[in-house]
């Protein structure tokens, strides 16, 4: 069986996990975000960390499990932006934060999530992931109420790939945090026809 077909209860919960966990999953992300989840290897994990490749191989036997525990340890990043969003009284006010939220995040962690997010060996995993799927269905209805069908999840989609994208884009590169997310937020209110 595949990792990517491992149930979520044989998978680390970021939640969850134990401090040397912590440690592979922070060590992964920084290589990930420098070579690529294919150009990282265990060996690569264990150098960055100091430790024998045995000592990750403790905590993860393959790197298909490290790549889906980081990507949980940020979709649990995303999730809380979500409980945060939803303590709001209105759908009006939960989507508003939300958005907030979100351009927080993605200018927060542009130097390494950016990357991961587009890595195909993470693209490949995440879909069949349950937790995946759980999150992104609460992100849309927060954004898009419940617009169902192929157009929901593709404008999702849409204001998730543009606020990360453009988060991480050469062009804005040079763009010091604070005018990225001023250009940002009212960008992504505009898509959702908000302003």
């Amino acid at each position: 069986m595949s990792t990517a077909e491992l149930p979520d209860t044989q998978r680390v919960n970021p939640g969850t996990a134990t401090a040397a966990q912590g440690r592979v999953i922070a060590a992964a992300l920084d290589l990930f975000a420098r070579h690529g989840v294919g150009g990282t290897s265990l060996q690569m994990i264990a150098d960055e960390l100091g430790v024998t490749k045995a000592a990750v191989y403790r905590q993860y036997k393959t790197k298909e499990q490290i790549a889906l525990a980081v990507a949980d340890a940020e979709l649990a990043r995303m999730e809380a932006t979500i409980d945060d969003a939803e303590e709001e009284q209105s759908w009006a006010g939960a989507r508003e934060r939300l958005l907030i939220n979100m351009v927080n995040l993605a200018v927060e962690r542009r130097q390494t999530v950016g990357v991961i997010l587009m890595d195909p060996g993470i693209a490949r995993l995440t879909p069949k992931n349950a937790s995946f799927r759980r999150v992104m269905g609460r992100m849309r209805r927060l954004l898009l109420g419940n617009e169902p069908g192929p157009d929901g999840a593709v404008r999702t989609a849409m204001v998730i790939a543009a606020i990360s994208g453009a988060a991480v884009h050469p062009l804005a590169f040079d763009l010091d945090d604070d005018t990225l997310r001023a250009q940002l937020l009212p960008l992504a209110k505009r898509f959702l026809d908000l302003t």
